[in-house]
């Protein structure tokens, strides 16, 4: 059976996997007190692109983390405050990257970025090694969090090099499951729609950059993750469409893989990573650790009292990651 995180624990005030995933991201406390000032890097990918990179390096010597966000997510999410400020009171410095198009300023290539972009996660740790001569940890966050699992998979014996340890928070592990979730019922008046909402305009912009680059007139029209996927991310990252591009970035089947200390913790209660799509412990092997509690939504994880606070998840994950 999974160990279950002994340190995350949900209010009794905030029932059900839906109000643990929306009070957080909306409503919860923010650690402000504890929040570092970021200072911003931009960096020229090897193709000509950029991307931008926030840092926080208190003092030489302790440990770093870097933090990989969600869809649609920034430096700004709640997640990364929560770490942001978890990192500051242990001393630790932090990097929070962004994929490409989510720093405020749309990338310049024709291409965005994508749930299994392992390789890009690979070419951002590398620079993080180099800049940082001390004991890196790697933490991603829903689709940040499959992406670097994916590549942990892919890096196999090498992983090690460049990261000691890696956590992915909410991470849908299997993307087929998780697109299928998110894309009825309730979730896709409140999720889905949220998501399209900016991913729709940015996708817009990258079209009017990159004239003919997709079917603009399809992914206008999508009113789902799928049909969006299937019209606009799978066809610019060399995907068939959306099933061979969830088939491919999942990073469940590559679990197995992974020689490096990794965390998945997952919420069985996550309203769009359905519990029956999360791996076994027997599937995994013996560098993976599984955090599956009955509570905390997607990416929510609220502790404490009334308003509650984003500190508790990081804390714990962040108390996982020192181990190693």
């Amino acid at each position: 059976m999974p160990a279950i995180a002994p340190d995350v624990r949900n209010p009794r005030w905030l029932p059900g996997g839906n109000l643990q995933t929306i009070w957080p991201a909306l409503f919860s406390s923010r650690p402000q007190a504890d929040l570092p000032p970021l200072q911003r890097e931009r960096w020229a990918t090897p193709d000509g692109d950029f991307i931008d990179v926030d840092f926080a390096v208190p003092g030489a010597g302790a440990p770093a983390l870097v933090l990989f966000h969600g869809l649609e997510g920034s430096s700004a999410s709640h997640y990364a405050q929560g770490f942001a400020a978890e990192a500051a009171v242990r001393g630790w410095s932090v990097a929070m990257p962004h994929f490409r198009g989510c720093s405020g300023e749309l990338n310049r290539a024709p291409r965005a970025y994508h749930s299994g972009d392992f390789e890009e996660i690979g070419w951002i740790l590398q620079r993080l090694r180099q800049r940082f001569e001390v004991k890196l940890y790697a933490a991603g966050v829903s689709l940040g969090g499959n992406a670097l699992m994916r590549w942990a998979g892919e890096a196999g014996d090498t992983a090690g090099g460049l990261v000691a340890a890696v956590a992915a928070v909410s991470a849908p592990l299997d993307l087929a499951a998780a697109g299928a979730a998110i894309d009825r019922g309730f979730n896709r008046l409140a999720y889905a729609r949220m998501f399209l909402s900016t991913m729709k305009p940015k996708a817009d912009a990258k079209w009017q950059q990159h004239p003919g680059l997709f079917d603009r007139q399809r992914m206008l029209a999508a009113r789902t993750i799928f049909d969006f996927d299937d019209a606009f991310t799978a066809p610019l990252h060399g995907f068939a469409g959306t099933v061979d591009y969830w088939a491919r970035a999942s990073a469940k089947p590559h679990l197995a893989r992974i020689h490096v200390p990794a965390l998945a913790l997952n919420a069985c209660n996550d309203p769009f990573v359905p519990a029956a799509s999360l791996p076994l412990s027997d599937a995994v092997g013996r560098f993976v650790t599984l955090w599956q509690p009955a509570q905390g939504g997607h990416c929510g994880f609220p502790a404490g009292r009334f308003p509650g606070h984003v500190r508790a998840m990081p804390q714990a994950v962040c108390d996982w990651l020192a181990q190693y």
